[in-house]
């Protein structure tokens, strides 16, 4: 129930958000055509509820239906009823549309050796700062991650900073938070080990977007190269 809630109130203050074209500009500086934006938007909230799993840790005791804080952040572990294996899985919003869509703007923009580049640096800051929590994954302050993509993509392509921007961020945290956290996972009594999700779906969102919008702020009379 709180979920929904949560669910509800995220989706009204994103409808809201593209009413005063805020996401829409972010989205349009990173080279996405307008009508795509909103349902980008909603599989990416819908999709940040679906796990799909991949691989299964040893059984261990984990903890459930208890509140975690990190980060200033407020993460609800889910009641599970019995003492399962963790579950590695892939989530579809904070993993799976990020990274196709990287992929996309990458291939469409020629910017792959870039953003290769910015993946790297963003994923190794990332690493750094991502912190395993028990019962909730990992979690990651947001901050100094979309700096960092703001400024690399900044520095190597000044033209089409958005969709670098937003490709370092993801894909970085992404690749930083959870990916290379993998062997940290067993022991943290998380129910689902999920691959951008709980502690750093927030995290891959956010530090995408803002990113592009930074570097959007810094650069706005650069014309996005189609």
């Amino acid at each position: 129930m709180a979920f929904l809630a949560g669910a509800f109130l995220l989706l009204s203050i994103l409808i809201l958000l593209v009413q005063l074209r805020v996401l829409h500009y972010a989205y349009e500086r990173m080279g996405i055509p307008s009508r795509y934006v909103l349902a980008i938007l909603l599989l990416t909230l819908l999709g940040s509820s679906i796990n799909i799993p991949v691989a299964e840790f040893p059984p261990e005791k984990v903890i459930s239906g208890t509140v975690v804080h990190h980060h200033g952040m407020r993460y609800v572990v889910p009641v599970v009823r019995q003492w399962p294996a963790t579950v590695l899985a892939i989530n579809v919003g904070g993993a799976l549309i990020p990274v196709l869509l990287s992929i996309y703007l990458a291939l469409k923009n020629r910017l792959v050796l870039k953003a290769v580049i910015a993946v790297t640096v963003v994923a190794l800051v990332t690493h750094h700062l991502a912190h395993p929590a028990r019962g909730v994954e990992i979690t990651l302050p947001i901050f100094i991650p979309l700096i960092v993509a703001t400024i690399c993509a900044l520095l190597l392509s000044w033209r089409q900073a958005g969709p670098l921007a937003y490709i370092g961020g993801s894909v970085g945290t992404l690749i930083g938070a959870d990916l290379m956290n993998l062997t940290k996972i067993p022991g943290l009594g998380a129910p689902v080990a999920s691959i951008g999700g709980a502690g750093t779906f927030d995290g891959v969102f956010l530090v995408g977007i803002v990113a592009v919008l930074l570097a959007s702020m810094i650069q706005p009379d650069a014309r996005r190269a189609v």
